[in-house]
């Protein structure tokens, strides 16, 4: 019997310890902190964990922010406040984004489908699952008609869809599949241009009360 071992063997035992090496490199999130809150998200084939993380981490750091900033702030005004600022360009993300949000931006930038290069307006994939899931879902009839008239004419940006938004930012509070496009868009996709490193993460935070009803 032929002791030697196939030279094609050991190259193809190589690539496979390296995939797997690269797999368990891959920036994936560790700790889920809003878990135990009721689902987002309930149709498309994608991480819908990772999406409901990622809003309620956001929801956390804006209600954070602005409690902070205008020293008594409910979920109600956070919104208001950040969809404002967010549309007309004055948000403060580098003073927004808490530390677990930026690990959930880090795992959210290995959803390779859900962001576009080419996209001038926005980082985000309008092409995607998951918009095309918010697109299907959102529930005021208004803003979802907008909402799919920008997406079908390729006139889809931030800032044409918040000037509606504006108006219905209320609707985010019971509306998740809305409210996780204002996060995708008016948020995570700005922290692309965010530079972390000028960022002090060792700051404590207090505790969100997310069963505070909204006004």
């Amino acid at each position: 019997m032929n002791t030697k071992m196939n030279p094609n063997f050991n190259f193809i035992a190589l690539l496979l310890v390296i995939t797997l090496s690269s797999c368990k490199n891959e920036n994936t999130l560790s700790e889920y902190k809003h878990a135990d809150l009721p689902v987002v998200l309930t149709c498309g084939d994608f991480n819908s964990k990772l999406y409901h993380e990622a809003l309620y981490a956001f929801e956390s750091d804006i209600l954070h922010h602005y409690s902070n900033a205008k020293k008594t702030a409910s979920q109600t005004q956070s919104y208001n406040l950040f969809v404002r600022d967010a549309t007309y360009g004055r948000a403060k993300y580098e003073d927004i984004v808490s530390e677990h949000t930026y690990k959930v931006f880090q795992a959210l930038k290995n959803e390779n489908t859900l962001w576009d290069a080419n996209n001038t307006k926005s980082h985000l994939n309008y092409n995607s699952t998951i918009i095309n899931c918010i697109a299907e879902n959102i529930q005021d009839t208004a803003l979802k008609t907008t909402f799919n008239s920008l997406i079908t004419t390729n006139s889809m940006s931030p800032k044409l869809f918040g000037a509606p938004l504006m108006s219905k930012y209320r609707t985010a509070l019971k509306d998740k599949y809305l409210a996780t496009y204002i996060a995708l868009d008016l948020f995570y996709s700005k922290l692309f241009d965010v530079d972390f490193s000028k960022i002090n993460f060792n700051k404590p935070e207090s505790k969100v009360d997310f069963n505070k009803k909204p006004e």
